[in-house]
């Protein structure tokens, strides 16, 4: 006998939250999003158009297909493009990726009639057959290696489009053994070329798995290999909270470089530095003696690298066989106690501001002089466990106006530094010093941030101030004096540090304190560099 089937029996393929768009191998499929999905923990790329690597429901949810109570969704394939645009929408903020190889957008689907089947298929199946397990749980990952990495890969002519793939299998081996997940290692990549090009963020996956699917994802660039270029863009672009760069994490920036770079990398490698980046060099193929008169500087890996001490370089003699190198460079990738760039001018550091406050100066005068603090201040990263500000002012007398431990947010700091009040009286700048040694920098002792003093005054003081400046420098602090209209040229090199050009200023101006707050920053970030080699 024959059997009549209902004509609109329509069954839905039933999928998790984490279902993505490239676990649906149908050009058309209409599926059944569970309710109650966590938003904060979707992974959607794109907008309207979404990367295949997105969650099915998650970008249901973005495009305001169903709402988080779940529902039907009907998913089209598309082929890959360039450029997901990030969007905030019904909750849910999608990410930025620069290339996938393929795509899908959503539409409402229909309300079926589950009940006919019985049960709903228990999720989407993937090319080969099996059936995807349940709601995977985030993978927490290698708690012993937390780092924030960027590979900034090399994409340039150099290397070729072969040796291109071979380098991306060798990231993605190093990828792969540092036990990527929420609470270890996360990775983003960046590839040189002419111009730099960040492929995915920190922020953008944290399993393996994607990882290694965003790798095999990147295309060959070509060009000049502007390594210089791509590591400065890596360390002011990469590492941002908004990118993914987690708090009291140690950021690492592993460059590859095929031969030789065609800039300069040595400025690269200070900002680096000066952004809290450990830079690892990974060289492979070093230039032939035949090619040495082509390299702009033979010694590019020691100038660029966080210390020259060995630990931050790595060569190997090629691309053939590298599997036996992943294990020592995940293992210094690992070594968070080596990671000394870590520590930079903007969080390692205590300054106190010694603040003339003498009848010659005026109250309008003098707030321009607070200006010139706060301007100095505001660019260091100020915490309890960071920098820290302290501000005394001299007259005849000292006034403590605020320590180094009354105040550990950069907010505070500037609130207390516009309040304070003018003294006025004469100027011992020399009693001042002292002073400030004793009972500002004296109880800080125990510090390992390095100690500067930056005095701002206007006039000649009435007391030596040689002896309680040397007495300063030996107890090391350094010393940068600003002198504003009739402050003297002798007294401001007597009260400096070595080497006095660089540490002394002079204005005729109180408006002429504007352009010195940044001398005084990158003296600073100069000094605390020198002090760490």
């Amino acid at each position: 006998c024959l059997i009549y089937l209902p004509a609109q029996i329509w069954i839905p393929i039933a999928i998790t939250c984490f279902t993505r768009g490239l676990d649906i191998r149908k050009e058309k499929a209409d599926v059944l999003c569970p309710g109650g999905c966590p938003l904060e923990e979707f992974s959607v790329f794109g907008h309207i158009v979404y990367a295949s690597v997105s969650s099915i429901c998650g970008a249901a949810v973005h495009r305001g297909v169903i709402g988080n109570s779940g529902g039907p969704v009907r998913i089209y394939s598309l082929p890959g493009r360039e450029n997901y645009s990030s969007v905030v929408a019904n909750g849910i903020q999608s990410q930025t990726l620069s290339r996938w190889s393929a795509s899908f957008t959503v539409t409402k689907g229909k309300s079926g009639t589950q009940e006919a089947t019985g049960q709903a298929v228990s999720t989407a199946h993937p090319a080969t057959g099996k059936r995807l397990k349940k709601t995977p749980e985030k993978k927490t990952g290698n708690k012993d290696c937390k780092a924030d990495i960027a590979f900034l890969i090399d994409g340039s002519f150099n290397i070729g489009q072969r040796r291109f793939n071979l380098q991306k299998n060798f990231v993605g081996k190093v990828a792969l053994m540092l036990g990527i997940g929420t609470e270890g290692p996360h990775v983003g990549l960046v590839q040189a070329s002419e111009h730099p090009k960040i492929e995915f963020y920190l922020k953008n996956f944290t399993s393996a798995k994607d990882v290694l699917f965003a790798i095999k994802e990147v295309g060959f660039r070509g060009g000049n290999s502007n390594t210089g270029k791509a590591l400065k863009h890596t360390a002011q672009k990469f590492f941002t909270a908004d990118t993914g760069v987690r708090k009291g994490i140690p950021k690492v920036v592993v460059v590859f470089i095929d031969g030789w770079p065609s800039d300069d990398i040595e400025e690269a490698g200070i900002v680096a530095r000066e952004f809290g980046v450990n830079v690892f060099i990974v060289s492979v193929a070093k230039p032939i003696p035949e090619e040495l008169g082509m390299v702009q500087d033979v010694a590019f890996v020691d100038k660029a690298v966080c210390r020259n001490n060995g630990f931050f370089s790595y060569h190997m003699p090629n691309w053939f066989g590298t599997t036996k190198y992943v294990k020592p460079l995940v293992q210094k990738l690992c070594t968070h106690e080596q990671m000394m760039c870590s520590k930079t001018c903007y969080n390692s550091v205590n300054i106190a501001f010694l603040i003339d406050g003498s009848s010659s100066v005026g109250e309008s005068n003098f707030r321009l002089m607070l200006e010139f603090v706060s301007n100095i201040a505001k660019t260091f990263e100020i915490s309890d466990i960071g920098a820290k500000i302290a501000a005394v002012q001299f007259t005849y007398d000292q006034r403590t106006e605020f320590t180094f431990t009354d105040y550990s947010t950069k907010e505070n700091v500037l609130a207390v530094i516009r309040n304070i009040r003018y003294m006025s009286g004469g100027t011992a700048t020399g009693d001042a010093i002292s002073f400030t040694v004793r009972n500002v920098f004296g109880p800080m002792r125990d510090s390992p941030n390095k100690n500067f003093l930056v005095i701002v005054t206007d006039g000649q003081s009435y007391d030596d101030v040689r002896g309680p400046a040397a007495a300063a420098h030996d107890a090391g602090i350094t010393i940068f004096s600003v002198g504003v209209a009739w402050a003297p040229l002798d007294d401001l090199k007597d009260m400096a540090s070595k080497p006095k050009e660089s540490h002394a200023f002079f204005t005729r101006e109180f408006t002429g304190l504007e352009p010195i707050v940044s001398d005084v920053i990158r003296g600073i970030c100069r000094d605390f560099l020198e002090s760490q080699q």
